[in-house]
C-alpha cells in the first residue's frame, strides 16, 4: 500500500494507525462482531472464523489503544472483560459499512 507523507515526508501518525486497521485481516472482522454485540473475548474467538487466541488478543490490545475499542474490566473471579465500541469506533464502523455498500453498487455495475 502506498504511504501519503506530509510536507516534512513523514507518514502522519493517525494515518499509520488507520493503514494498520484496515490493513489487518482480522481488524474489521473484531470490529464488526463488536459492533453486532459480541463483546467478550471468548465469544469474539467463536464469532471471528479463523481467529487465533493470540491475534485475537493482538488485535483487541491495539484496537484499544487507538482508541476505537474501550476495554472494562469486572473484578469478578473469574475476572470478565467486556469491549465495546468508543464514538471513534462507530465513526469507522460506519465508514466500512458505507464502503461495503459502495463495493455492492460497483458488483452490480460491473
Amino acid at each position: 500500500m502506498n504511504e501519503i507523507k506530509n510536507s516534512s515526508g513523514s507518514v502522519p501518525s493517525l494515518y499509520r494507525h488507520l493503514e494498520e486497521v484496515v490493513g489487518c485481516k482480522w481488524s474489521v472482522s473484531v470490529l464488526m462482531a463488536i459492533a453486532d454485540g459480541v463483546a467478550r473475548p471468548g465469544g469474539l474467538e467463536r464469532h471471528v472464523e479463523g481467529i487465533s487466541k493470540k491475534i485475537l488478543s493482538e488485535r483487541l490490545r491495539k484496537l484499544t489503544s487507538y482508541g476505537l475499542l474501550d476495554k472494562q474490566v469486572f473484578p469478578e473471579v473469574p475476572p470478565r472483560t467486556v469491549y465495546s465500541l468508543t464514538a471513534n469506533g462507530h465513526k469507522l464502523i460506519d465508514i466500512i459499512a458505507q464502503i461495503k455498500a459502495l463495493d455492492g453498487e460497483m458488483a452490480r455495475d460491473g
